[in-house]
């Protein structure tokens, strides 16, 4: 785990206005990604995984479209780019005169914008998240302790890549894969997370409003139930009811276990298990960004007081390197009975 993370209060008690939220409440888990060096043991985005040597490494068999991206990368490739940029970054802040770019890493840019040769044939897995239930919540069979997802680094059917999940008893591996195969090209070093260890903080959400009753839709829409706030805190944070509740007060942005479905742009859709019937909750949040121009109440009270320094050229807020879909966030649900069962994949 890193250093501990606190979301400020939210700018105004929902509950205290409109009651009927109140039994609607649910328990998010953020999970503050930062940059680290994860072991094994540690619950982590993009870290080595808790595999046993026993096990094969899970490869994508399906086809892969060429054509997907104009030029393919090593992730040896992304990972030198990410070290030059984060380098770049330090160089600047201890002196601001500093050169942006050296002609070393100009010159190595160049050679890696060249791209790599495609490659046909199966496609090793991407360790994208590790969690253990000691360091955080979330709904598992009664015999596991510990979820894996992995994901191929290709878009497949939608334009993102496309999730395994691997449920397992952390005492039952003794024996643990060394190295792991990677992947000789990806499609995108969006699709290659930078490692990052987690500090989980529990957070209460609300209901997507397109989840919500007609009525209570309509209330939130009505400017005269808000009249009890004083304006210039209200306009302070949105510019209409509906934007402040989603915004601010609905659900917590980046990446997380539990909570509310965030939807957008996409409106609700069926998550009933095909296996059982019962219906499919969220399970983790996958997102771009910690926070964006929308969300910054959310922004962790640690992180306005000292920033957590982030590559030149990088998002204040993106520390996992990922980016589905150009800002969205790929959620994972899973049967709530059941979270073995299949899980479905929501980009929101």
């Amino acid at each position: 785990m890193t250093a501990h993370f606190t979301t400020p209060p939210r700018p105004f008690d929902i509950t205290a206005l409109f009651p009927q939220l109140a039994p609607l409440a649910r328990t998010a888990t953020r999970l503050h990604p930062r940059p680290g060096s994860p072991t094994v043991h540690d619950s982590s985005v993009g870290g080595p995984l808790l595999w046993p040597a026993d096990e094969p490494w899970p490869y994508c068999d399906e086809p892969h479209d060429s054509r997907a991206s104009l030029r393919v990368l090593s992730p040896g490739d992304i990972r030198f780019f990410r070290r030059d940029r984060a380098a770049a970054a330090e160089r600047l802040r201890h002196d601001p005169e500093a050169p942006q770019w050296t002609p070393e890493e100009r010159e190595t840019w160049k050679r890696i914008g060249a791209g790599r040769p495609w490659f046909d044939g199966p496609i090793p897995l991407v360790s994208v998240a590790q969690l253990y239930a000691r360091d955080v919540p979330f709904p598992c069979p009664p015999d596991a302790d510990l979820l894996q997802v992995l994901w191929c680094p290709f878009d497949h059917e939608m334009a993102h890549p496309k999730t395994a999940l691997f449920w397992r008893s952390s005492a039952t591996v003794t024996d643990v894969l060394d190295a792991p195969p990677e992947p000789p090209i990806v499609q995108s070093a969006c699709y290659l997370p930078e490692p990052c260890l987690f500090s989980p903080e529990q957070v209460t959400e609300f209901p997507n409003p397109s989840e919500l009753s007609q009525d209570l839709q309509d209330q939130l829409d009505d400017m005269s139930r808000w009249e009890t706030i004083d304006p210039a805190r209200y306009d302070a944070y949105a510019d209409d009811p509906g934007e402040l509740y989603l915004n601010n007060l609905c659900h917590a942005p980046g990446w997380k276990t539990g909570g509310w479905t965030r939807w957008s742009p996409t409106d609700p859709v069926d998550r009933s298990c095909p296996e059982c019937g019962i219906e499919r909750v969220p399970l983790l949040t996958i997102a771009s960004s910690e926070w964006d121009g929308g969300s910054e109440t959310w922004i962790p009270d640690e992180e306005r007081a000292n920033p957590t320094q982030v590559p030149l050229g990088t998002q204040a807020g993106d520390f996992t390197g990922i980016d589905i879909t150009g800002g969205n966030n790929l959620q994972l649900h899973v049967c709530r009975a059941f979270p073995d069962h299949p899980h479905i994949e929501l980009v929101q």
